[in-house]
């Protein structure tokens, strides 16, 4: 099994590439803002071909490159319907500062050919299983995608690309628009806490982690698991 990954020009944001091996198909998750020249090399290096993108959630700094990605190999972009909006407008999902921000200088595109994921399905896609995992609380469509890890360089039972549900020693934020700070707690009693110790979490942003080491360490894993009350801004992401 072959996982890379890199953070994109803008918020950090990780970009990932996963396939069975070098050589053959593969799926990009999350191409966000300046990544295409990068992502072009180490697809030619690694001699992969993508096969669909998958989307964490409906962010601009998660989604900004899906449209080029995809349209320049008629692939699908597959995100969760109530994030959805956001590939047509990713307005929707920012800040009054943020939107300001951004004010139209970034021009951007949906993808032509989108598929809605849904709670529980598994994705079978470039010779891979994905599990998706809706977890609202950052935004309403967050989604977690999980796959066995065998034949990957941690040999773990089961990676899970967790966008900005949990971060190493975090959470994403959840005061931008359709983001609740019950719902999220709530993704992470019923979606997170559920997972193995030795399930190795590729964030959206940051560095990689285990479900073990946030089981432990994490305060927001340990509030929701009764450990303590802690509870710390959460500051990564849009």
């Amino acid at each position: 099994m072959f996982v890379a990954g890199f953070p994109a020009d803008a918020f950090g944001t990780n970009c990932y590439v996963v396939a069975a091996a070098p050589g053959e198909q593969c799926v990009v998750v999350d191409p966000g803002i300046g990544v295409l020249d990068r992502l072009d090399d180490l697809l030619a290096e690694h001699r992969l071909h993508p096969a669909a993108v998958l989307l964490t959630h409906g962010h601009l700094d998660h989604t900004f490159s899906v449209a080029p990605v995809c349209g320049a190999r008629g692939i699908t972009a597959y995100v969760h319907p109530d994030d959805r909006e956001m590939l047509a407008d990713p307005a929707k999902g920012l800040s009054a500062d943020l939107t300001q921000l951004f004010g139209g200088r970034l021009s951007y595109t949906e993808p032509e050919d989108v598929a809605e994921l849904t709670d529980g399905a598994t994705l079978a896609l470039a010779g891979l299983e994905f599990t998706v995992d809706h977890a609202p609380g950052h935004t309403g469509g967050s989604v977690l995608f999980r796959t066995p890890g065998a034949g990957s360089r941690w040999e773990a039972d089961q990676l899970c690309l967790s966008g900005d549900v949990l971060f190493a020693g975090s959470i994403g934020r959840t005061d931008l628009p359709g983001g609740s700070l019950p719902a999220m707690l709530t993704s992470l009693r019923d979606k997170v806490l559920p997972l193995a110790d030795d399930t190795v979490v590729l964030p959206g942003h940051g560095p990689e982690t285990t479900i073990g080491r946030e089981r432990a360490t994490n305060p927001y894993l340990r509030q929701v698991a009764g450990a303590d009350g802690a509870r710390p801004s959460a500051a990564r992401g849009l």
